[in-house]
């Protein structure tokens, strides 16, 4: 009896062991792939824009990007920005404005690539303590600027503050006196 037990134990373990595993099935020469409708339709994101500013010791810090309502993040003082998308962008250009709205004088690089846009700001004297200003990104020519695939961008301003005391204008030079 423990004979033919072992026996139909053995049998059955090979009769499994020989059966050839379910194959998944394959596509037929006639037929295409068919991809998922998301995939056909999944774009990239928005672009999305990050500002950093280089610190005394030469360091760099990211300022937030915050609406104009929602307060200016306070940063140190520098003279060089750096503004990064994470989309290559077409008929954009980049200002720095004060908080009497004048574009400030500055050396600006711009590197493109498929990867987005890093665009440098070198100024020729650092931010002011205590004042305001606001990058603003926006069209070239026309209404809008657009990403690489086309779609538009709208105009995205940056504010933030230089921390420390507001400068006081230098005082006018004093007029000289002329004697008769």
């Amino acid at each position: 009896m423990r004979l033919l037990s072992l026996s139909v134990v053995g049998a059955a373990a090979l009769s499994l062991a020989g059966c050839p595993k379910p194959s998944a099935p394959t596509e037929d020469a006639g037929t295409a792939a068919i991809s998922p409708p998301d995939a056909a339709l999944a774009q990239p994101g928005p672009a999305t824009f990050t500002l950093r500013y280089t610190l005394a010791d030469a360091g760099t810090e990211s300022i937030p990007v915050v609406g104009e309502e929602e307060g200016r993040p306070i940063v140190e003082p520098t003279s060089a920005l750096e503004l990064r998308s994470s989309r290559s962008l077409r008929n954009y250009r980049v200002r720095l404005f004060d908080e009497s709205d004048r574009a400030l004088v500055s050396d600006d690089t711009a590197e493109e690539s498929s990867d987005g846009v890093l665009y440098r700001i070198s100024l020729p004297t650092p931010l002011k303590s205590g004042h305001g200003y606001v990058l603003v990104i926006d069209a070239q020519t026309g209404t809008s600027m657009t990403d690489a695939q086309g779609r538009e961008i709208a105009d995205i301003r940056m504010p933030f503050q230089v921390s420390g005391e507001k400068e006081k204008p230098p005082p006018p030079p004093a007029k000289k006196r002329r004697s008769r």
